[in-house]
């Protein structure tokens, strides 16, 4: 059990996918109390934490750009480990807004809150700042990349980033920022690609890809993601950025037959639907410089293996996912996906 010096977190978003999986790593992996600032959208849930021990977890539900809310939050902590965002690309296309407003303004009113308090701030990202890149290019992101975003989510991320990036240089801000690839893993939401398939598969409906399926993302597992940005809050050096990624390149028709093989399933039981307005075409990151600064690797290394975990995991836990399948495939079906 490791004792942090930042020993009281402030989590943003940590009811979140991504977020409760870190919050669930640090009580496994250190001593840490952990406060989780969420404002309960439908992407957050609250059996996500359920079972954590009362006395190292509390839950506040607030928004992160309302600045009464976070200052004294901020002040009574020793870090802010900030994922809180609206990340669903198909949902950016439809409604900016809400991008601009937590990604942006909630990032800014933070980074307020941490300037006036001094207060240590890790900044979680993403790899879709970069743009992307052509499928036969052998090059990866890396911390130099240029940004170049593509979607409004994307946009509304790199703002962020660069909103963090010029607190450090202005304010002098204790910060450190990491983008990291796609993630999979427990407690994700149904509209995402991974576990809309997996429960696809579950009701016996076809797995439902995007235009041609050739798309690729760099899979990490949540678990894995947690471990990486804890060793940054503990060891990274303050103003720089680290990749994160598990060399876990794949494009979609690979995971979804992934998926299908798990379901003792052909690979031609597959639904080709409408291609996503803007997609991306491949995502790679090069996490060197995590490694080699400070000793991160992937505990799940095997994509499949992390896949099959993830697949048990909705298999146990369809009282969780079940109440959201209808209303998320009548909202895909509407769009022709």
């Amino acid at each position: 059990m490791t004792r942090l010096l930042a020993n009281r977190l402030l989590v943003t978003g940590g009811a979140g996918f991504i977020g409760s999986n870190f919050v669930h790593h640090v009580l496994a992996h250190t001593d840490a109390t952990v406060t989780v600032l969420d404002k309960m959208t439908y992407a957050a849930s609250r059996e996500s934490l359920e079972g954590l021990p009362a006395e190292r977890v509390s839950l506040v539900v607030g928004d992160i750009a309302d600045a009464e809310t976070v200052d004294p939050l901020v002040a009574e902590h020793d870090a802010v480990v900030h994922f809180a965002a609206e990340s669903h690309n198909d949902n950016s296309l439809d409604d900016p807004s809400p991008f601009i407003r937590t990604n942006i303004l909630g990032t800014f009113t933070l980074l307020e809150a941490v300037r006036r308090s001094g207060t240590r701030f890790h900044h979680v990202s993403t790899d879709e700042v970069y743009g992307d890149l052509d499928l036969d290019d052998p090059k990866r992101f890396t911390e130099e990349t240029a940004y170049n975003p593509s979607s409004p989510y994307s946009a509304s991320k790199a703002g962020s980033d660069h909103l963090v990036r010029a607190w450090v240089r202005s304010f002098g801000v204790q910060a450190t920022l990491s983008n990291c690839s796609n993630n999979y893993g427990p407690w994700q939401h149904i509209e995402k690609f991974i576990p809309r398939q997996i429960t696809n598969m579950i009701d016996g409906v076809l797995p439902k890809v995007y235009g041609d399926g050739l798309n690729v993302r760099d899979w990490i597992h949540a678990d894995d993601h947690s471990a990486a940005v804890l060793a940054i809050l503990e060891r990274g050096r303050v103003g720089e950025t680290y990749l994160i990624g598990a060399d876990g390149e794949k494009n979609n028709l690979e995971v979804v037959t992934a998926i299908l093989k798990y379901f003792g399933r052909g690979p031609d039981d597959i639904e080709f639907v409408t291609d996503r307005a803007g997609h991306d075409r491949r995502y790679a990151i090069e996490s060197g410089k995590l490694r080699a600064e400070l000793g991160w690797a992937p505990r799940f290394g095997d994509f499949e293996a992390g896949l099959a975990d993830t697949i048990e995991w909705y298999l146990a836990h369809e009282d969780w996912w079940r109440p959201h399948k209808q209303a998320t495939e009548a909202t895909y079906a509407a769009k022709g996906q």
